[in-house]
């Protein structure tokens, strides 16, 4: 009897990046039965309209929606979708990524040949190819934390004792055990994610999986980290210098804690001083921003998009730059083009640079395999779709 796997997706108003993280999915389910969950958290964008009409052949099959009437919070939500899945293996991923099409096959492969494996967490990009630190992290003691938020662990990235907290000292790219995976994409069987009883929604957003990750350890079970690229955008949510950004983390971790180290007050004082002396600088920072915006003393780098497509699609991918005003070069491959390269997009001009796929023509593993070998930081991945005059990047989704 074939492997089943159950994808969990929480959304909130990205319904774009979400339906591209559910296309990227159903593209690696190669040799396993799979069953996509998403759970909406009351989008207002009309997400989940969106998605039984882009996947109108898979919704109520493979594709399950929940659409909750108020937001309940990423862990919560996770919950709700875990109770319902039938998988024998259950994968938590964020809706903004984008998953290679043999990523999948080859997580699975690993948890059923190693018996320990607790969570499985992989190789997180940005949208530049630029490895995620994130993807790879150690429990956040009180002392490992306040090494990070003072910037030791950034003075002495390979020391383990100082950088414990995203384990720089490890190799990215070989297979290596680690303490906590990210809830971008986290992976494990039904049976560990149920004993361990799933995500805390003591948690509103952040530190669900630092603390599933710490009480799957506790079971006696190895996380494992597996250098498999995958895509993650990040949103406002995610951008760490904002005051937003600071605060919910210092709720997060001050959760945390309280939940497991409930005997050491003393130590913990000096990181809630950290986070927030970084809150009041994060702000700081924010009214300037803003102040240099408003008094036009800051310019954004102009961005050249670089369409890379088959002819069939060049005509659907001019439209959309005629109508948005983008300044556009196009590549037209074959029907079978050779391996997606950058050097013919000019690098250090002061632009911000897209590189934009045909997805018809590339595959996802393809693409993130040459953002990831480029190193390329002032080049984004775009992703374009043809049959709906759709391009998306990591700062906005175009629509003819």
């Amino acid at each position: 009897m074939p492997v089943k796997l159950s994808a969990i997706l929480v959304s909130y108003n990205v319904k774009y990046y979400l339906a591209q993280a559910i296309s990227s999915i159903y593209r690696a389910a190669d040799g396993f039965e799979l069953e996509v969950l998403v759970v909406d958290n009351a989008s207002t964008d009309g997400t989940i309209d969106y998605l039984k009409l882009i996947f109108a052949q898979e919704t109520d099959k493979t594709l399950h929606i929940i659409a909750n009437t108020d937001n309940v919070g990423f862990g919560r939500a996770n919950n709700q979708a875990l109770h319902q899945a039938t998988g024998d293996y259950i994968l938590f991923v964020n809706p903004d990524t984008i998953i290679g099409e043999t990523c999948l096959s080859q997580c699975l492969t690993f948890y059923r040949q190693h018996p320990d494996a607790g969570a499985l967490g992989v190789r997180m990009l940005n949208p530049n190819g630029t490895f995620a630190p994130e993807s790879r992290r150690g429990v956040p003691t009180p002392f490992t934390s306040f090494c990070k938020l003072v910037g030791l662990s950034r003075l002495f990235p390979k020391s383990k004792w100082l950088n414990r907290y995203y384990m720089q000292y490890l190799n990215d790219h070989e297979v290596c055990k680690i303490d906590i995976v990210s809830g971008a994409f986290m992976m494990m069987s039904r049976e560990r994610a149920l004993t361990a009883g799933g995500f805390d929604e003591t948690f509103f957003m952040y530190g669900e999986d630092v603390d599933l990750s710490y009480r799957i350890m506790r079971t006696g079970c190895q996380n494992y980290y597996l250098p498999c690229p995958i895509l993650h955008y990040k949103g406002e949510s995610t951008n760490k210098g904002t005051p937003h950004y600071v605060n919910t983390f210092y709720k997060a971790m001050a959760i945390f804690f309280r939940k497991h180290y409930p005997h050491s007050r003393g130590l913990v004082i000096p990181v809630y001083v950290a986070i927030y002396l970084l809150a009041a600088k994060a702000l700081l920072f924010q009214c300037l921003y803003k102040m240099r915006r408003s008094l036009h003393l800051f310019h954004e780098p102009a961005t050249a998009y670089h369409f890379i497509m088959s002819q069939a699609s060049l005509q659907h991918a001019k439209r959309l730059a005629d109508k948005y005003h983008l300044a556009a070069t196009y590549t037209t491959v074959p029907d079978k083009p050779t391996e997606p390269s950058l050097d013919a997009i000019p690098a250090r001009d002061g632009k911000r640079h897209v590189a934009v796929y045909d997805t018809r023509s590339y595959t996802f593993s393809k693409i993130l395999a040459t953002f990831d070998a480029a190193n390329r930081t002032d080049c984004t991945i775009g992703t374009f779709y043809p049959d709906q005059g759709l391009l998306i990047t990591d700062k906005r989704t175009f629509l003819i």
